[in-house]
């Protein structure tokens, strides 16, 4: 089932534009990923579809809805989560009211942490009244993850999640995403520059380059190599 659509999405900050008619699909219970080097426009196109920045032109659909240039709050009551690039989990709060953060998107009987939270990330739950600050950069990762799945998405985005962080949480990560899919609840988009992890994950790939999408495809039917050269990595 598809989840989302967007058709020429096109994007400027003040004068200068960012996006130049980005078209993406993602289907719940696959991983789309977004590949790209630095300053491409990725993060850029998460902002979009979380809300946190309204496009220039062009439609986004989630669902069978249109939701084009819809606010963050309304998008994350949608079904939409966001795991932005640098984690922005809240450093003064526990991790328990860091993770309490995503019931604002629940109805008030549904204001549970549920228990697949802590499976999924066991050390989550030794670390309750932690402060989110004083957990490691990789801990904090899983805080945001965690954060994002309470609110019960449709739509997961995901940017840079393997970004400074070390190899066995990276692992984990991966394990994470891949059984996230295996639920067949949500659609998953991944922006990463890690290659090998992403491409390893991905069912949809697209390159991005200058704002544009310049090669896209089913991983299965995909040149490995052609892939490498377009994203520039």
């Amino acid at each position: 089932m598809k989840m989302l659509k967007t058709t020429d999405i096109t994007l400027h900050y003040g004068s200068s534009q960012i996006l130049y008619g980005v078209s993406i699909e993602a289907q719940i219970s696959q991983i789309t990923c977004i590949m790209g080097s630095n300053g491409v426009g990725k993060t850029s196109l998460l902002r979009v579809l979380s809300g946190t920045h309204a496009s220039s032109s062009g439609i986004y659909r989630l669902g069978d809805k249109e939701v084009t240039n819809s606010g963050a709050d309304i998008l994350a009551k949608s079904g939409v989560a966001y795991v932005p690039q640098g984690r922005f989990i809240f450093p003064m709060l526990t991790v328990r009211e860091n993770l309490e953060t995503g019931f604002a998107c629940l109805k008030s009987n549904e204001h549970v942490i549920p228990d697949d939270i802590y499976t999924l990330f066991p050390v989550l739950k030794t670390m309750l009244d932690r402060r989110g600050g004083d957990l490691s950069g990789g801990q904090q990762q899983q805080l945001a993850i965690a954060r994002a799945l309470i609110t019960k998405p449709r739509l997961l985005l995901l940017d840079e999640p393997t970004e400074g962080i070390q190899p066995n949480i990276i692992t984990q990560i991966g394990e994470v995403i891949s059984y996230l899919k295996s639920q067949q609840t949500m659609a998953i988009v991944l922006v990463e520059q890690y290659f090998d992890f992403a491409f390893g994950l991905a069912d949809q790939i697209y390159a991005m380059m200058r704002g544009e999408i310049v090669y896209e495809g089913q991983k299965t039917k995909i040149s490995k190599s052609k892939l490498r050269k377009s994203v520039g990595v």
